[in-house]
């Protein structure tokens, strides 16, 4: 089996990725005005379709800012949530802008994808869950973005077990965090179509948690290219009979390409499984698919 010695966490969570825990978190803590005057945030889709589950269900209002890039169907799997959903530019960052805009004239409380101190700490339960289930891992290989998911895990998971090699992956083209570590403060990337699509957008250039926690608590960060993503999609499809999207598979996709170093017994978060059904069934075919204006196959 691929995943013989691994852990998995994210992709089964009732919305179809781990961001259930932070939104989830983050909305629990709201007082009762924030909740009344409702919560807006910008997503590449996970983040938005977890605060409109969450939101849903605690009967807070949501509002979802989405750029052009993020696919239809995210968009729509939002909006059947009851969410509202808005359109907004050609990146992460323009969606960005007006999620503050809604704060600035309807008082809605912004609930970042990432850089929010309670979605930081929800996302940081999967470590805690890893370790009671595995303390003798000596490395976490997680899906690299905005640093939400790996700034909570490396917190929690090094609170517990200093020692705990904590690495991140990425895609090639416009990976923010990975490009802001290399250069020692935040940076503005530009946004490229991607089979991980999830992991897109800035970290925002007033990054107020996420940068310092992956500057000090990642050790690792990797880049897989669109090829390498395509064949661990296909991989995790074939042999183990899981739905991953890119951004969900990006681990595997390193492990495949031998670019992972290993010194004991790992785990592998497979973050989420919301890709379009279309562009799973023809990576699972073997077929080409279309990122932007290439196509790309394993």
């Amino acid at each position: 089996m691929l995943l013989d010695r691994q852990s998995r966490q994210g992709h089964l969570q009732p919305i179809g990725a781990f961001k259930i825990r932070g939104a989830a978190h983050a909305l629990l803590r709201l007082d009762p005005e924030a909740r009344r005057r409702g919560v807006v945030c910008c997503s590449t889709g996970n983040h938005g379709k977890a605060i409109a589950y969450a939101a849903r269900h605690l009967g807070i209002p949501a509002t979802i800012c989405l750029s052009d890039l993020v696919p239809r169907a995210k968009a729509d799997a939002i909006a059947a949530l009851d969410a509202t959903i808005r359109r907004c530019g050609s990146s992460q960052d323009d969606a960005q802008k007006e999620a503050d805009r809604l704060v600035e004239e309807k008082g809605l409380t912004d609930i970042s994808p990432f850089d929010h101190r309670d979605v930081i700490l929800g996302q940081a339960t999967i470590a805690l869950e890893l370790l009671a289930e595995r303390p003798d891992l000596t490395q976490i290989v997680v899906p690299l973005s905005g640093g939400g998911l790996i700034g909570g895990v490396a917190f929690a998971a090094k609170a517990i077990k200093p020692a705990i090699r904590i690495t991140g992956v990425t895609m090639e083209h416009g990976a923010a965090m990975h490009e802001s570590l290399k250069a020692g403060r935040p940076v503005i990337v530009t946004e490229a179509p991607s089979l991980a699509d999830t992991l897109g957008g800035g970290i925002n250039l007033d990054n107020r948690w996420t940068f310092d926690l992956c500057r000090s608590l990642v050790d690792e960060t990797l880049l897989v290219s669109e090829e390498e993503i395509y064949r661990g999609m296909r991989a995790l499809f074939r042999q183990e009979r899981l739905i991953a999207e890119g951004g969900g598979a990006v681990g595997i996709a390193a492990l495949l390409a031998g670019k992972l170093r290993f010194d004991g017994p790992t785990a592998m978060i497979i973050s989420g499984q919301n890709a379009d059904l279309d562009q799973i069934l023809s990576v699972a075919r073997g077929d080409p698919v279309r990122v932007g204006d290439r196509m790309v196959k394993g």
